[in-house]
């Protein structure tokens, strides 16, 4: 399949804090997984977007981010790139962050909608962090985010610390049983062994845009 023919134009967005030690090396170790998607031989080549206007993957060196807004033609396996991105990511990033991942139906026309069709776009969002807590603060913020956010169209920002404080309780409950199980799945002292790192995902879907 050429990459004009692939059913899907994929949108990958967000912003990375890195750890001070990463250099640009290391980075594009990390990324490999969209550039070599893209075709390319190194993360100099491929991190150029689909469209000219979007900024791609960029090292953002004084403020040693990691800066995605970047487009590529592909297909459903990209959703395997994204598992080995988000576990390259954990390695090298400083703090929790989210990872927005749109992908948009290139075959789905106007005609079909009227048909009543139903185009395939998904909307994904990852999160990435240097550990658990890292991990679920990110999807804290951004609960938090999209609740009060809702919630200020009927009430007034001043009002909403409770309804904070209850998200505030309900990720302090989940982190603490994460902190159980991992002390629950230790190995003796002296095997060695640590606990799992991963980003989680939500679905959904949004309308088409470009970042």
């Amino acid at each position: 399949m050429t990459s004009f023919s692939a059913p899907f134009e994929i949108h990958v967005h967000g912003e990375i804090l890195l750890r001070d030690d990463v250099d640009f090396k290391a980075l594009q170790e990390a990324a490999k997984p969209l550039w070599k998607y893209a075709g390319a031989k190194s993360l100099t080549e491929g991190a150029q977007s689909l469209y000219e206007e979007e900024p791609g993957i960029r090292f953002e060196a004084a403020d040693h981010k990691l800066q995605l807004c970047w487009t590529v033609r592909g297909d459903e396996d990209f959703r395997q790139v994204l598992d080995d991105l988000c576990m390259n990511i954990n390695e090298i990033s400083a703090a929790g962050a989210q990872l927005e991942i749109t992908f948009y139906d290139t075959e789905f026309e106007d005609e079909d909608e009227s048909r009543g069709a139903e185009s395939r776009d998904d909307f994904l969002i990852l999160f990435v962090g240097p550990d658990p807590a890292s991990i679920m603060q990110a999807q804290r913020d951004l609960l938090v985010q999209d609740v009060v956010g809702l919630m200020e169209r009927h009430f007034d920002g001043s009002e909403l610390s409770g309804v904070v404080q209850e998200i505030d309780k309900l990720f302090s409950e989940r982190f603490s049983d994460l902190v159980s199980s991992l002390e629950l799945g230790k190995p003796p002292r002296g095997s060695g062994g640590g606990g799992p790192q991963g980003g989680g995902h939500g679905g959904g879907r949004r309308p088409r845009h470009l970042h």
